[in-house]
């Protein structure tokens, strides 16, 4: 016999998965403000406010997009999971929050000690429509696969299965690909070129993420090595 816990679905049993995120997206846009703000001793860096709010906002948009298909996705990303690989514990960390906060950093250092801005509004321009487009394409991936968790582990206790619609009929890692747009745009669209520098860090690292996390799911998870000849590409179409 089920028991009523078991029955219950696992968004309900957690309250509202969408405030958690919430106030998580909340706190990263306050810390981000917080680096850029104080860091680089400006007020009057409107590029970067305007990053902060356009970031917070189409955070804010997808979750509600989540919570709407996929509830338990949310809670699922909420923390990191039992059966994390234990490589992904430092990798998803790297991703997630060294590589962002050194740009942010070297972004802002960089306001502080060369002003006007050196990248021509342009290229702030393009960089915030290639921004736009990175989440965009995440939040694709993350509403077309309810397996899309925050690490790497084969998540046996969800019913994991090969997910093989929307952009995965594409790329193998959609949500990578709209992470690294993102990643590599931010430096343009906050006006910054030696930013650059951890975004090609970052870049690196998802791609050595990419990898152990397609081996991983080749060698444990059920028909994903066929999924995989069919589709080539891992990160970025007809490159790799």
């Amino acid at each position: 016999m089920v028991s009523e816990q078991e029955s219950t679905p696992q968004a309900a049993r957690t309250g509202n998965p969408l405030q958690g995120a919430l106030v998580k997206y909340c706190v990263m846009a306050l810390v981000e403000f917080s680096i850029l703000r104080f860091v680089s001793g400006r007020g009057d860096w409107y590029r970067a406010w305007l990053y902060v709010v356009l970031k917070l906002a189409a955070q804010m948009v997808v979750g509600r997009m989540i919570l709407r298909s996929n509830p338990d996705l949310l809670v699922e990303r909420s923390r990191m999971q039992k059966g994390t690989k234990s490589w992904d514990k430092l990798l998803a960390v790297l991703v997630a929050l060294v590589g962002p906060m050194s740009m942010w950093i070297v972004a802002a250092l960089e306001a502080r000690w060369i002003w006007p801005l050196r990248v021509d509004v342009g290229y702030s321009t393009a960089g915030f429509a290639v921004c736009l487009l990175g989440i965009l394409l995440t939040a694709w991936a993350m509403i077309s696969n309810r397996f899309f968790a925050a690490t790497v582990r084969i998540q046996a206790d969800r019913g994991q299965v090969v997910v093989d619609q929307g952009p995965y009929r594409y790329v193998r890692h959609p949500g990578y690909t709209g992470a690294l747009a993102f990643t590599l745009a931010s430096p343009f669209a906050l006006g910054s070129w030696y930013a650059l520098i951890p975004a090609v860090f970052t870049f690196v690292v998802l791609a050595v993420r990419t990898a152990l996390e397609d081996r991983t799911l080749k060698a444990e998870l059920a028909g994903y090595a066929e999924y995989a000849n069919r589709v080539r590409s891992r990160l970025i179409p007809w490159v790799w």
